[in-house]
């Protein structure tokens, strides 16, 4: 009997079902479409004789599995997991554990898990990172379920996940939900990421006129400081391919300015919204992909519309000194804003999920890995309450040391006419952050004045109501209006 299944058989489902068997489980497959299981068992042969068996009907995928049975789904999130579960569920029995790999919207598994609860059929959520190279050779794993179904599949999951200094890049999570939700944050930071590398690209291109090449060489030596991360690598790969369409120029240039997406990255924001947590960079992400897909909107209002016409003349080499600089100082406010919406989401459904075990399964195997989630992990384990990474005084002293190139690198792009939302984004929330008053007044002053929302002052405590004008009135008890307003954390205000 095999020790784990898998069903969904598209490349990603068959590398990680090879790379359990390449960890010595014996594996079972099944696919709707009969021609990958043959696939599938045809590369377990070449690619070493693994324990891998295929089956072409789901009863008897099922029925060859060991009690308690552990069936991994990797198949279109939706729809189609729906489908699935209903499918193999027949013929499943109490203490089995489902496990869907997919990205999935964490209220669907919540829900699927209450559907197959009376069945005793226990359901997990597990986010799976690193692509099709991760899925095989070790990607980060971000299961959420009941403690018992983890246990049951935790020695099989530590080995197929990719492996770091400190342990294998998998941890349990939390409860059903919660696999889903770290994983559709780690891929908004990934949003966060891809679009600050995409402005410092056209920051060194048009600011400092380098060509692929050099672009090439700048990330390639990035990648050798703070900066050190898959997407810095690959993006100094990508900038050195040469066109294998044409065999002229290169693949980056002939390729289509629109950037195409899976949704995680809008779930992320509206997350955000829902929580009430402030997440500018991954929002600033989402929009800048909005915006790349309206082409030839584009296309027709760089006819009509105009931007400077000089770019600013400055030095290379500080150019990109600064980029360097701007880049990280970023890329951190993205980490913080991802981790500060797992830590409120984890409060309020109660999840418990351990930050610093969230920035270690990160280190290795999935796209956002890089250098500085070991530091990003041992900020949140010296500080388990640490309210936001940006006051880390670690972090804290980096940011304070390096904004001046983060300011110079935004002014640049302002004066050049290169949008940088993400940039601009990451340093307005720095800035609003680090302000002990904002402007705010102002606004909830406006909020009395046109709607009597009423106001807190700074000299005493309560609600109160200005009659700002003659035709203003007494609203009586202020603090009955305020019933319905939400707090800084999202929840209704107490009266």
């Amino acid at each position: 009997m095999a020790d784990v299944g898998l069903y969904g058989l598209a490349v990603m489902g068959q590398n990680f079902a090879l790379n359990m068997a390449s960890k010595g489980f014996s594996v079972s497959v099944c696919n709707r479409s009969p021609g990958k299981v043959d696939t599938t068992v045809q590369r377990a042969v070449d690619e070493g004789n693994l324990p891998l068996k295929g089956y072409k009907q789901p009863e008897e995928f099922v029925k060859s599995l060991a009690k308690p049975r552990k069936i991994v789904l990797l198949v279109m999130a939706g729809k189609p997991v729906d489908a699935t579960i209903e499918l193999l569920s027949q013929y499943m029995e109490a203490g089995d554990v489902l496990i869907d790999g997919g990205n999935e919207w964490f209220p669907n598994s919540l829900r699927r898990a209450e559907t197959l609860a009376p069945k005793g059929i226990m359901f997990m959520g597990m986010g799976i990172s690193g692509g099709e190279e991760g899925a095989r050779n070790g990607p980060s794993l971000m299961p959420g379920g009941p403690r018992e179904a983890y246990d049951l599949i935790e020695p099989i999951i530590t080995k197929a996940a990719a492996q770091v200094d400190d342990g294998p890049c998998t941890t349990y999570v939390g409860p059903i939900g919660a696999g889903n939700y770290v994983k559709m944050v780690h891929n908004g930071i990934e949003y966060g990421d891809m679009q600050l590398i995409a402005e410092a690209y056209e920051i060194l291109k048009t600011c400092a006129g380098l060509n692929n090449d050099e672009l090439a060489a700048v990330f390639m030596d990035w990648n050798r400081t703070e900066l050190a991360s898959y997407l810095i690598e690959i993006t100094a790969l990508i900038f050195a391919k040469r066109d294998d369409v044409t065999s002229e120029g290169y693949v980056v240039d002939k390729v289509l300015d629109k950037t195409g997406m899976k949704g995680t990255g809008r779930w992320t924001i509206q997350e955000a919204a829902e929580r009430n947590v402030p997440a500018t960079t991954m929002a600033a992400a989402l929009d800048a992909r909005y915006l790349s897909g309206r082409k030839e909107e584009r296309v027709a209002a760089s006819a009509v519309l105009e931007g400077p016409k000089e770019i600013p003349s400055i030095d290379r080499a500080q150019i990109i000194s600064d980029c360097k600089e701007a880049l990280y100082c970023s890329k951190i406010v993205s980490y913080a804003q991802g981790m500060n919406l797992i830590r409120e989401a984890s409060d309020q459904f109660d999840w418990k999920v351990d930050l610093a075990e969230c920035a270690r399964i990160w280190k290795g195997g999935c796209i956002i890995r890089a250098g500085f989630l070991d530091r990003i992990r041992a900020a949140y384990a010296r500080n388990v309450e640490l309210p936001n990474l940006l006051v880390d005084p670690d972090f804290a002293g980096e940011l304070n040391s390096k904004q001046a190139s983060w300011r110079r690198i935004v002014s640049l792009c302002v004066a050049s006419g290169i949008a940088c939302p993400a940039f601009s984004a990451s340093l307005g929330y720095f800035d609003s952050y680090r302000k002990a008053r904002l402007p705010a007044n102002l606004t909830q002053a406006q909020r009395d004045f046109f709607g009597g929302h009423t106001y807190e002052r700074i000299d005493r405590e309560g609600w109160f109501h200005c009659a700002w004008t003659a035709s203003h009135k007494d609203i009586g008890d202020a603090t009955q209006r305020t019933a319905g307003e939400l707090s800084s954390k999202g929840h209704e205000k107490e009266k």
